[in-house]
């Protein structure tokens, strides 16, 4: 017999099994919660998706808020055996109708403030049954509030999965092609949580984490729900899209010790103007979504007086599995494999290459999801047996420190020569005044792929498109530096926070061969 395992559980029930139920689970804008109080509402609102008719794996979309009600749904819905679907609340209504219709979800469970989005979307979905939120006239889907459902007697079982039932899903950001569906198991949620959370991140029972990424996604996620939940410790929830100013006030006004951000939101940070003991209470920040620089490293470090542990996850593997530790941060690389996690390094010819050779990075892991729903192609392309390949070009050094040198698709040649997109951007960030950079490749009067640099100054700093070139060549091989610096306010982004790399080569496709760039 497969032994049962319920994450929700998992998350939940060994805490008030120890005498921890008075202890704070959840806190932030929207109230808080013990984890007594937590436990009771998850028993209760599971059995009243039972009776809204949900039913073991079936779909309820998640179009929600970070707050106490999007932890509950999430909870209830694996304690019932049901499949929760978070999504991003930056979805337009044809987008969100688009996840609706390809999750076949029965339920939709949304926010007060999308409740329009949602319901716009609502129509456009055959197959829903109902929506948890507010009613809308003449929808003709059943409504279900989220206090009525949480008012259900509550049963103390949870439904017999297993580690390897179906848990929830995860939509990948789509910052190319459509969104995919990564299916996660209920073990995946242990392995993440005692791999990296554990052993990585030391989250203790008395920390409180606070995430500028949001939960409907996998960083997210981990950070507010998961990693708080399984060490006894509490989540700081922000509804609010994240700004640096509003992260601050709720890291002093909730006692953060633990700060999880990208590295697009520390720099905004650095330029937000933020005071030095902006986060009093935070012993440690976490980065992953996108390589951190060495130099963004240093100047935030510097200026707050907190580490930061740059990490590289994937929402395919859940969460982190490649990262540095604290009090052992090689800054500009992405640190060591995670305990529990294997990585290699293929070249073209697929075949692992030595340190110092660049190639494709492939991890092995406990927390890798089953595949995507409903895209058999892509499934064989990215999981290939026990490995996953995760479309990163990465370097491997004699102490085994891994470094990122972009996607692979974001690799460029100049001069025949291969350069990594992050080496020149790490030089651009040393200058002083640079906030933020990103180097494209763009074609050249010749059809040949050039470096272009969008930059973004510091405020109140100054520096010319010349001046920024002859400081990457001064730093760099010639051929590595800018072709030329393109001065921006801010860069396309995904709902995630990631840098929209393909709507800036797309901007990038003429600028070389407009008059009076440098050669």
């Amino acid at each position: 017999m497969t032994e049962p395992f319920n994450a929700s559980a998992y998350l939940l029930d060994r805490h008030l099994e120890r005498g921890d139920g008075d202890r704070l689970a959840l806190t932030g804008a929207h109230g808080e919660l013990t984890y007594a109080q937590l436990h009771d509402r998850v028993l209760r609102t599971a059995a009243g998706l039972r009776q809204a008719g949900l039913r073991p794996e079936e779909r309820l979309l998640m179009f929600m808020a970070d707050s106490p009600d999007f932890v509950t749904v999430f909870l209830a819905a694996l304690r019932m055996g049901a499949v929760p679907v978070p999504v991003s609340t930056m979805l337009r209504a044809d987008g969100l109708a688009d996840l609706l219709v390809d999750s076949r979800a029965r339920l939709l469970a949304v926010s007060p403030e999308f409740t329009e989005v949602a319901w716009e979307a609502a129509a456009k979905a055959p197959e829903l049954e109902g929506v948890i939120g507010d009613a809308a006239s003449g929808s003709g889907i059943p409504v279900h509030s989220l206090e009525e459902l949480a008012r259900a007697e509550p049963d103390a079982a949870a439904y017999p999965t297993s580690a390897d039932s179906p848990a929830f899903w995860l939509y990948t950001s789509g910052t190319t092609g459509t969104p995919k569906a990564a299916m996660h198991r209920h073990g995946a949620i242990r392995v993440v949580c005692e791999t990296y959370g554990e052993q990585v991140l030391g989250i203790r029972p008395g920390d409180r984490c606070l995430s500028a990424a949001k939960a409907f996604f996998a960083y997210g996620l981990g950070n507010s729900v998961l990693f708080p939940l399984a060490a006894g410790a509490a989540a700081i929830l922000e509804p609010a899209p994240s700004r640096p100013d509003t992260m601050a006030e709720r890291a002093q006004a909730y006692g953060a010790t633990l700060f999880f951000a990208g590295p697009t939101f520390f720099a905004n940070m650095l330029r937000a103007g933020l005071p030095k003991d902006a986060l009093p209470a935070v012993r440690l920040a976490a980065s992953a979504g996108e390589p951190l620089p060495a130099a963004l490293y240093e100047r935030w470090t510097a200026h707050f007086g907190v580490d930061i542990i740059d990490g590289i996850g994937m929402t395919e593997m859940l969460h982190i599995f490649l990262s540095n530790r604290p009090g052992a941060v090689r800054a500009g690389t992405t640190g060591v494999a995670v305990p529990g996690y294997d990585l290699r390094i293929l070249g073209d010819n697929g075949q692992e290459v030595a340190p110092g050779t660049a190639g494709t990075l492939f991890v092995r892991g406990e927390s890798t999801a089953t595949g995507y729903w409903s895209r058999y192609a892509a499934s064989r392309q990215v999981f290939q047996g026990e490995w996953l390949r995760t479309g990163d070009t990465y370097v491997q050094d004699g102490d085994g420190y891994y470094t990122c040198l972009g996607r692979s698709g974001d690799m460029l040649k100049a001069s025949g020569i291969w350069v990594s997109p992050a080496e020149v951007e790490s030089r651009l960030l040393a200058h002083q005044a640079v906030a933020q950079a990103v180097v494209v490749a763009a074609p050249d009067g010749d059809g040949l792929e050039k470096p272009v640099a969008y930059v973004i100054l510091d405020a109140g700093r100054a520096a010319t498109e010349e001046e920024l070139i002859e400081f990457c060549r001064a730093g760099l091989a010639s051929f590595k530096r800018p072709r030329k610096v393109v001065f921006v306010d801010g860069f396309p982004t995904t709902a995630t926070g990631k840098i929209r790399r393909v709507e800036l080569r797309a901007r990038a496709a003429t600028v070389l061969l407009e008059p009076g760039v440098l050669s």
